[in-house]
């Protein structure tokens, strides 16, 4: 079983926003806990590390899905190949 390039790309891209999105809620959810309050998040970088797990963890499921459909179709051609032989 071989991975292609491009599945290693999108498998790091994966990687890289859901674990983006993780750091992103806890670090809302360890503020709110050391007593930031909501007029703190209102200002500076809050707003934008609100909004990533909204947007940032749908994102990550819809790459998963389009790696595993890749994945799939990739596998399906190799077995056809390999029946012809």
């Amino acid at each position: 079983m071989t991975i292609h390039r491009n599945e290693r790309v999108l498998a790091y891209m994966i990687a890289a926003i859901v674990g983006l999105s993780i750091i992103a809620f806890l670090a809302v959810i360890i503020a709110t806990a050391t007593g930031v309050t909501a007029k703190d998040f209102s200002g500076g970088i809050w707003p934008a590390v609100f909004t990533l797990p909204l947007v940032g963890l749908p994102i990550g499921m819809l790459l998963i899905f389009v790696l595993l459909i890749i994945s799939a179709r990739r596998r399906t051609r190799e077995a056809r190949a390999a029946t012809k032989k």
